[in-house]
């Protein structure tokens, strides 16, 4: 418990000062607003949801990949991660030190695009439960790739079309077929569902995405031990 709390408060400054990753947290509810406000709202057969929907699927599936693998690939290039494995700290207290920061940004990022977007009670219950549900994925997702990277420049390349593909995935997916059947087993695909449809129900998009979790879950802590202590 210790450590956990020692890494998150270290995070938590490096965020705070790391303009780059903190605008991430920002920037796309800052589009949601205007461009509601700008365009959706003076459009009479355009839905008043329509760029909410949109900026949060793409946060959850780009910013966060990105932002996670930049956090996790500073510590493996500043070695600060190398004397952290050396100092005994298990992969999960790891993970929830650094994720935690994220996550609980993350958080109120999508409260924010919740109140642009207008929910009603229940509409925004179910967002947040799918939206934290997906953010816990690409924290992992993004975790795993800055873990495999030597340095930001090479989790930048890694993460860059990773996110690309999770992000916009699921808005190809809706006008091909065939590229919907191989993104609906990822979970950007399901958080693009219930953004879009709050009558579609949570429970098959949350068994999905908390499939990928897992898998995600183990790959990071296989990839913690592996990678761990190289340079």
């Amino acid at each position: 418990m210790r450590s956990i709390k020692a890494i998150f408060i270290k995070q938590t400054k490096d965020m705070i000062k790391n303009f780059s990753v903190l605008i991430m947290f920002i920037l796309f509810p800052l589009v949601a607003f205007v461009m509601t406000a700008l365009v959706a709202d003076r459009v009479e057969d355009m839905p008043s949801t329509m760029f909410t929907t949109m900026m949060a699927s793409i946060f959850v599936g780009m910013s966060l990949i990105m932002s996670s693998s930049a956090v996790i690939s500073e510590d493996r290039e500043n070695k600060s991660l190398r004397f952290l494995v050396i100092a005994g700290v298990k992969p999960h207290s790891y993970l929830l030190g650094i994720g935690g920061v994220i996550f609980i940004a993350s958080f109120f990022t999508s409260v924010a695009f919740g109140f642009i977007g207008r929910f009603n009670q229940s509409e925004f219950l179910s967002f947040m439960i799918i939206m934290m549900s997906g953010c816990i994925a690409s924290i992992l997702l993004g975790a795993i790739i800055g873990i495999l990277s030597s340095n930001q420049q090479a989790a930048a390349g890694l993460s860059m079309p990773l996110a690309m593909v999770l992000g916009f995935g699921p808005m190809v997916a809706m006008f091909n077929e065939q590229v919907k059947s191989v993104i609906r087993s990822f979970y950007t695909y399901q958080i693009n569902v219930i953004v879009n449809d709050f009558s579609s129900g949570l429970k098959e998009p949350l068994i999905v995405i908390w499939i990928n979790i897992t898998v995600l879950a183990g790959l990071f802590t296989f990839a913690y031990k592996k990678k761990g202590l190289r340079n």
